[in-house]
């Protein structure tokens, strides 16, 4: 009778380097948990959050001190001064409490009922306190020549305070709000077609072009590694240099594409590119077609030529004219990179906000999600209602990418 023999991965030396391997992953996971996953828990967290900008920092009490009197002479009368503040408008500290040392000299005349003296260590009671709220403590002093001669004042010896607050970011209060006024009205949906007309339009366009170049450029010819090199110039090209030099190129007033257009008699008037609906969504997606269809071109190109030549030979000495040569030949072994990148473009160019701010800041019509989301959580201070854009987004890719993967990369066979 032999001996069973374990199931293939299962035996003691698999064990160890399925060990082994993971130990060497675990840096790798972990910085994807920590630079990924974590700020993406952390937005679907403040997306149900009621949070401004002016919550990211907890609510505190702020206490100034100073004394207020004439304290030059021996026997002035004087006033130790607390100015005390909720720091939040909105979130109440509870059990206020603050400690100070009255400085040698000092002979506290009558205290505030909620404070008490042992010897020199004053401790004041305030109990809770709303948002905004804001108070002054005065305690009456008379000036003895001890507090003279040391030259000291309260402020030197600076008051302890205490209260408890809730963190509106860590707190378990919850809102549906953020979403609600995202959705709220026609804005959304405005906001949604602009993005899904820049993204689709601007992905499909890069791959053409970048299709178009690299046929262009398929072929050997003198100065060909010079005329990629300009291809490649939008792509490399710092995008606020790019963008500014659009901005200035079909400027209404001093842009040298309107003066172009006016002598050619193509209009009458200048046309203000970027500031007129729906021109400006259509300019902003010219550019975004410009600046990257060099990345297509790139991949393109690298498949076209580890096509083997022979295939086109073949189809030559059969009479195939070039226009079938591409469709059969070429189109089946491009599809693969076409797709690919299409999804590459797609998610970075629904990305994109950059570009748009830069041109038009998203105004005349180009407002995108990405946008809406520097706008809300930054120009109206809503922290949460940005993060509930920003889960829109991220849950429009996901659909996209579910999408892709089942149904368009199937049939591509990747």
């Amino acid at each position: 009778m032999t001996d069973a023999v374990p199931p293939k991965g299962t035996g003691p030396l698999a064990r160890l380097e399925a060990r082994l391997a993971w130990s060497l992953l675990a840096p790798t996971i972990t910085a994807v948990a920590l630079v990924v996953v974590l700020p993406l828990l952390a937005i679907f967290w403040i997306s149900v959050k009621p949070v401004s900008l002016s919550d990211l920092r907890p609510p505190e009490m702020v206490l100034r001190e100073d004394i207020r009197g004439d304290t030059d002479t021996a026997g002035d009368a004087a006033n130790i001064r607390y100015r005390l503040r909720n720091s939040s408008q909105e979130q109440p500290i509870a059990n206020v409490t603050f400690r100070d040392v009255i400085p040698e000299g000092l002979t506290v005349n009558e205290l505030d009922t909620r404070c008490t003296l042992d010897g020199r260590s004053l401790e004041c009671d305030l109990g809770d306190w709303e948002g905004g709220q804001r108070e002054r403590l005065m305690i009456p002093v008379t000036v003895g020549q001890a507090f003279i001669d040391n030259g000291l004042r309260p402020q030197d010896s600076p008051a302890d305070i205490t209260g408890k607050s809730s963190n509106v970011l860590t707190n378990t209060t919850f809102t549906f709000d953020n979403f609600a006024r995202v959705f709220d009205g026609d804005e959304f949906w405005e906001v949604l077609w602009v993005t899904l007309f820049y993204t689709v339009f601007g992905t499909i366009g890069a791959l053409l072009f970048g299709l178009f170049a690299a046929l262009l450029l398929n072929k050997s010819f003198r100065g060909q590694g010079i005329l990629r090199g300009l291809y490649l110039f939008p792509y490399v090209s710092p995008v606020i240099a790019v963008a500014f030099a659009w901005i200035i190129l079909f400027d209404p007033f001093s842009g040298s594409a309107n003066a172009l257009l006016v002598q050619m008699g193509v209009t009458q008037q200048s046309i203000n590119f970027f500031g007129e609906r729906p021109l400006a969504l259509i300019m902003v997606t010219v550019f975004e077609v410009w600046r990257y269809f060099p990345l297509s071109f790139l991949f393109i190109l690298a498949r076209m030529q580890s096509i083997d030549t022979d295939m086109y030979e073949a189809a030559d000495m059969d009479g195939a004219s070039p226009f079938q040569q591409f469709w059969a030949l070429s189109v089946p072994q491009l599809l693969g990179i076409l797709s690919v990148l299409f999804l590459l473009r797609f998610i970075w160019t629904f990305n994109k906000f950059d570009d748009i701010f830069l041109l038009t800041g998203g105004n005349a019509g180009t407002r995108t999600l990405t946008v809406n989301v520097y706008e809300q959580a930054f120009a109206i201070s809503n922290i949460g209602a940005g993060a509930a854009v920003a889960v829109v987004i991220f849950a429009c890719l996901l659909l996209f990418s579910v999408f892709f993967f089942k149904f368009i990369s199937r049939e591509e066979g990747l």
